[in-house]
């Protein structure tokens, strides 16, 4: 990358982070946070030099297409940090070794039901954490890779309230790489395969793979 490319990339990582700050606002009703999140990244990815989608694929297929917002989708969980902190490592092909350490894990209902998911830190300088997730929509209704609910390296960064982690599903959203194929993502390990469909969140985009 040039220069040009490099103030480009940090200018969309800082809009990235505002965009994640007003989702944090409390005094705003989570419906109309996901509302207000899903314009103004439409709006980024239209108008920004360093959007994942190229403008043919805007030009064709439009900007990401969303579920309708499900309040019994959002969750504000305690994390149990009693788990065995096993390291899986992910090959990228532009990035290199990445490496993901299990630190807890978070519980939920959905349809009555209780699952549960893993907390990855992302190891590294400064690190971060990832929640990613695969559920029986993935390869139909959307992304056959999962999607990401939490990437705090990427600014993807609910909060929390009274302690406890927001895990809302209606921010779920694709990794780059079902956008187009040069990009490579970590995705969803087995764990965090989730046999029930969450009905939330972005939906698959034409021009990725895996749908």
């Amino acid at each position: 990358m040039n220069t040009t490319d490099y103030e480009a990339l940090l200018d969309y990582r800082r809009s990235v982070s505002e965009i994640y700050a007003r989702t944090r606002e409390e005094d705003v009703d989570p419906a109309a946070r996901s509302e207000r999140f899903r314009r103004e990244r439409a709006r980024l990815f239209r108008r920004h030099p360093q959007s994942p989608l190229s403008k043919e694929a805007l030009d064709r297929f439009g900007v990401p297409r969303y579920y309708d917002y499900d309040p019994a989708l959002r969750y504000a969980l305690p994390i149990d940090y009693d788990v065995e902190p096993e390291v899986t490592e992910v090959h990228l092909e532009e990035d290199g070794l990445m490496r993901l350490q299990r630190f807890g894990k978070i519980r939920f209902p959905v349809n009555g039901a209780a699952f549960e998911l893993s907390l990855f830190w992302i190891s590294g300088y400064g690190g971060g954490v990832l929640l990613p997730f695969r559920d029986a929509t993935s390869g139909e209704e959307t992304y056959g890779g999962g999607r990401y609910v939490l990437d705090t390296i990427k600014h993807a960064d609910l909060g929390s309230e009274d302690g406890r982690l927001v895990v809302d599903f209606n921010f779920a959203y694709n990794p780059s790489c079902a956008y187009d194929p040069r990009w490579s993502c970590p995705l969803a390990p087995i764990e965090n395969h989730l046999p029930v469909e969450i009905r939330a969140g972005e939906k698959s985009y034409p021009a990725g793979e895996g749908h």
